[in-house]
């Protein structure tokens, strides 16, 4: 009777890794044709972490001309590859506008995030291609959002749902409907483990 139950156990977590497998495959292709934004705050101190709402807020507007003619992930992010300086100098001016004086850095990166949720988007954990940018000692909480396809939301502005037109009908249905969180949890198992053996 153990013999049994021991098989009956091991035959559901096979078959929930198995059904798993095309999910994973798609929160994959999520992670390959998306863009995000990472920025790290000077410090936790509530002026540091407002500052980098508001850089948060130019360097979106900023960027969202340099998208307009943006055809796909690759594009988007070559547009901020060729445009990194005039990132950092967009970031460094509303610095300064707001009274500090913290070096700006700006880079394009590849970099783990978990799960996210951003409003009636999520995001499933992985590794992602971002635009990271630093103020000043970058040791305050972070915030991070999608750039391309532009669903950051920011307090000041509404975006049209770009997500739609960028990912594929199963890609879409992940980032966009409520999918169980056991999901996403075994997808970040998935993730931690691959990233042992990088």
């Amino acid at each position: 009777m153990k013999l049994f139950i021991k098989a009956l156990c091991l035959s559901f977590v096979f078959t929930v890794v198995y059904s798993m497998i095309p999910f994973h495959a798609d929160c994959q292709c999520i992670s390959d044709d998306t863009f995000r934004l990472h920025i790290l705050a000077n410090s936790d101190s509530d002026a540091d972490q407002s500052l980098k709402l508001k850089v948060r807020d130019r360097v979106l507007e900023y960027t969202e001309e340099l998208f307009k003619n943006a055809q796909d992930k690759t594009s988007a992010e070559n547009a901020v590859r060729d445009n990194l300086q005039a990132i950092a100098d967009t970031a460094y001016a509303e610095v300064l506008e707001n009274g500090f004086d913290y070096p700006v850095k700006a880079e394009v990166t590849r970099m783990y995030f978990t799960t996210r949720y951003y409003g009636n988007y999520t995001l499933p954990s992985g590794m992602y291609d971002a635009l990271r940018i630093s103020l000043g000692k970058a040791e305050g909480h972070n915030w991070w959002c999608v750039m391309y396809p532009s669903i950051c939301l920011s307090a000041a502005t509404e975006r049209e749902d770009r997500a739609k037109q960028v990912y594929t009908d199963g890609e879409y249905q992940i980032v966009t409907n409520e999918q169980p969180e056991y999901k996403f949890k075994i997808v970040e198992l998935f993730e931690q483990l691959q990233a042992l053996f990088r």
